[in-house]
């Protein structure tokens, strides 16, 4: 079944507000070119009156490698930035059939604050075009109470999915990160809605 989905319409802001989602740039290799993906669906994301981005560099992410009890200044932040989020958009490649260790550590460096929210994937690659990275995430955000969408974008680095600049010029990629989106604006509005009516069990 194929999915018609006018680009150019606004969608109307969320009950409750625009929902906040944080866009992750999970490489942080040199060379990557993680950040010009991650440009390209925030350019997406940031048409929607629904959504408010907060575009997240790992690079930028001051985390101490043993995770203290006593939270460092850079931990604290990150543990804000996650809690401040409805949402989450993850651009991830996919190294060793997995996902980056930066993204793993961010992820692993705090808990709650991931807990009943939904995330959304958008993965590349070679051959696999990210997918065993996107699958590794269901496992790892399936331990935090994350709901994973279903709809995950997968780009192929190979395939002429991006140009020589790094954009994305795949109609169908265009399509399915709008379609991923759209379920990831239900989700995190109707997760917002119930945790503001009833905080999660923790």
């Amino acid at each position: 079944m194929s999915v018609d989905l006018d680009h150019t319409t606004p969608r109307p802001a969320a009950p409750g507000g625009p929902l906040r989602v944080a866009l992750v740039i999970g490489s942080v290799r040199e060379g990557r070119v993680g950040c010009a993906i991650a440009r390209w669906a925030a350019t997406h994301a940031e048409r929607r009156a629904d959504l408010e981005i907060d575009l997240v560099d790992l690079r930028d992410v001051d985390l101490p490698a043993d995770l203290p009890d006593d939270p460092t200044i850079g931990l604290s932040a990150w543990a804000k930035r996650v809690e401040a989020a409805d949402a989450f958009v993850v651009v991830t490649p996919e190294y060793n059939r997995g996902i980056p260790a930066a993204l793993k550590h961010a992820i692993d460096a705090v808990r709650e604050e991931w807990y009943a929210k939904p995330v959304a994937v958008v993965a590349y690659g070679g051959q696999a075009r990210g997918l065993r990275a996107a699958e590794q995430l269901r496992l790892v955000f399936g331990e935090l109470h994350v709901q994973v969408l279903r709809d995950t974008v997968c780009l192929g680095l190979g395939d002429g999915a991006l140009d020589e600049s790094g954009w994305v010029c795949d109609p169908g990629a265009v399509r399915a990160l709008e379609f991923a989106l759209d379920r990831l604006t239900w989700w995190g509005t109707a997760l917002r809605t119930a945790r503001t009516d009833q905080p999660y069990v923790r």
